[in-house]
């Protein structure tokens, strides 16, 4: 039976885990695309949740067997899915065949590369070994040896005092930048080992009386014995004093490794392709800020112009009112040109918290989903601190960034995704989530909602911004360009305040972001702009039609969002080849 002849006779409609009554799923769908009937759904969530239970399970850092175990993990569902026959699938069936056997390459690559990262640290953390060897035998449930147990750790107590000794010996200015990256990367990995080491010792400690008799002292000094090594390893490797901002020193994968990832992300283009993209891109946006300049007054002076909406910001205290106008105002747009569903249950739902100064180191600006996280300035800041957060967070900035965190943008993504194909969320990307939202700003900007140039040079920033992340990303990663140099290029091309850069570089580098998350948001909203062409430029789709099916599709890379829509014909070994680049 049919999915339309099953509502048909029920009275409802299946949708993803729900069942939504017929006249809720007419609201919702605006599109001849079924939802939700894909025959690999319930694999899909039987290996998304086999891998979460397995992750908890292996959940030491960098061990040697946790990698083995998830070799074997993914290597056994790629031959259960060689097993299917893949003729006899749906369309729908034989997407969810692809991306997930996409993501089991992925991962496996990932493994190898881990290998290669765990073997540039194990100079630094030589007792690793033995601290994932003490959980592994506590979750195998095998007994204690508390005097074995005390000596261990007494050496490795020892162990680490010696490697601190010789670290704080080596000369700050003669660390290389190679060393500070493993030495950064080995900082977190030893806060991850203490963590467990510590979960081991919970378990035994007071429980077991020879095991405390044995090893209270020991494990005492190991424990001291690591900190200290880790402080020693910042100051001395890292170049970070007792107090200082971590340094921005990033961890880059190489170009072989942003082909793996632009592989997985299933972008059919090379790292130096994606980056004259975006200098291509960065004209036009010249151009743009030149002509709304010359509207405001600034001839063609386009950082004059910016200076002055940097200055537009409204008082303390006034912050929500503003994004509370903005949302209406976005979602009054939307709705008057009929671009895309909005429950009125989506509307209804968000909410705004206001971000403390700690997170606004690393997050300058708006976060957003469900709950909209707003950057302002607070009274415990510093003045300099205050004015940037003012500059930074004006409103014509905010125009654009309120509908990329609310409606039409996060909050109205996660609302649907939350009750459609659900089982997608194993193949989630930043090229889905971040391009969605970044493609209303590009639409919008088609459609008119900047009316006055002030509201088009804060769009203007946030384009160039994403397009600057493109060239940084890429360009860190590949080993031609310094973190430092980023920054720059931030606060001299995109006319960032020099802070919000420093935070922004911080978090695409020492954060927990994959090396594509940050060129994911121009590219993606880039390849939805060019099946927006092909689909509702061409007339086949109303815009309303193309937004709800994306939506409805669930979370994939967009070239799988382009064999959804088109019918385009899949096969079990298929490849990214779309060209969305306009000559």
């Amino acid at each position: 039976m049919t999915w339309k002849a099953s509502a048909a006779r029920c009275g409802t409609l299946v949708v993803g885990l729900c069942v939504l009554p017929v006249a809720l799923a007419a609201q919702l769908s605006s599109t001849n695309i079924a939802v939700g009937n894909s025959e690999l759904r319930d694999s899909v969530e039987v290996f998304t949740t086999d891998r979460a239970a397995l992750s908890r399970r292996w959940a030491v850092n960098y061990s040697t067997q946790r990698r083995e175990r998830f070799r074997e993990f993914y290597t056994h569902w790629r031959e259960r899915l060689a097993r299917i026959d893949f003729d006899a699938l749906s369309q729908e069936g034989r997407i969810d065949y692809v991306l997930l056997d996409h993501r089991l390459r992925s991962e496996l690559a990932k493994l190898a590369r881990e290998d290669k990262l765990a073997g540039e640290m194990a100079e630094l953390v030589p007792f690793a070994g033995q601290i994932t060897a003490f959980e592994e035998a506590r979750r195998r449930f095998e007994p204690v040896d508390g005097p074995a147990a005390g000596k261990i750790l007494s050496l490795m107590a020892a162990e680490a005092d010696t490697l601190t000794k010789r670290v704080k010996a080596k000369r700050t200015d003669s660390v290389t930048r190679a060393e500070r990256i493993v030495a950064l990367r080995t900082v977190a990995w030893l806060g991850s080992l203490q963590s467990s080491l510590r979960d081991w010792n919970r378990f035994y400690g007071g429980y077991d009386p020879v095991f405390t008799w044995w090893t209270r002292d020991p494990y005492r000094r190991a424990n001291e014995s690591i900190t200290k090594y880790s402080k020693a390893i910042r100051e001395s490797l890292v170049g970070q004093r007792e107090g200082e901002e971590e340094p921005i020193i990033g961890d880059p994968i190489g170009e072989d490794g942003l082909a793996e990832d632009l592989d997985a992300e299933m972008i059919a283009y090379t790292p130096d392709e994606l980056i004259a993209l975006a200098e291509r891109e960065f004209t036009w946006i010249e151009q743009e800020q030149k002509r709304a300049a010359l509207e405001m007054g600034f001839g063609d002076d386009w950082r004059k112009a910016l200076e002055s909406v940097k200055q537009a910001y409204v008082a303390p205290g006034e912050q929500p009112a503003l994004v509370r106008k903005l949302a209406e105002e976005a979602l009054a747009f939307i709705t008057s040109r009929d671009l895309v569903t909005v429950p009125a249950l989506a509307n209804e739902v968000w909410r705004m918290e206001m971000m403390s100064p700690r997170q606004q180191l690393v997050s300058p600006f708006f976060l957003g989903g469900e709950v909209i996280q707003v950057a302002y300035p607070t009274d415990s800041m510093a003045h300099d601190d205050k004015l940037m957060s003012l500059r930074g967070n004006n409103p014509h900035f905010a125009l654009a960034t309120v509908h990329h965190e609310l409606i039409p943008g996060h909050h109205l993504q996660g609302f649907m995704t939350s009750r459609y194909n659900t089982h997608r969320s194993a193949f989630n990307t930043p090229f889905w989530g971040e391009g969605w939202a970044l493609w209303w700003e590009m639409l919008l900007w088609d459609e008119g909602f900047a009316q006055s140039p002030q509201d088009r040079m804060g769009m203007l920033f946030w384009r160039s911004h994403r397009l600057a992340r493109i060239i940084f990303s890429l360009q860190v990663h590949l080993g031609r360009m310094t973190p430092q140099e980023a920054v720059d290029m931030l606060v001299d091309r995109v006319g960032h305040e020099r802070a919000n850069a420093e935070a922004e570089v911080r978090r695409s580098f020492n954060g927990s972001y994959s090396p594509l998350y940050q060129a994911a948001y121009m590219l993606g909203g880039l390849q939805i702009r060019a099946l927006h062409r092909d689909l509702v430029g061409t007339g086949r789709m109303t815009n309303k039609q193309f937004h709800d099916a994306i939506l409805q599709g669930g979370r994939m890379p967009i070239e799988m969002v382009r064999a959804r829509l088109t019918g385009a014909p899949l096969t079990r070994d298929y490849r990214a080849s779309w060209k969305f680049i306009e000559p």
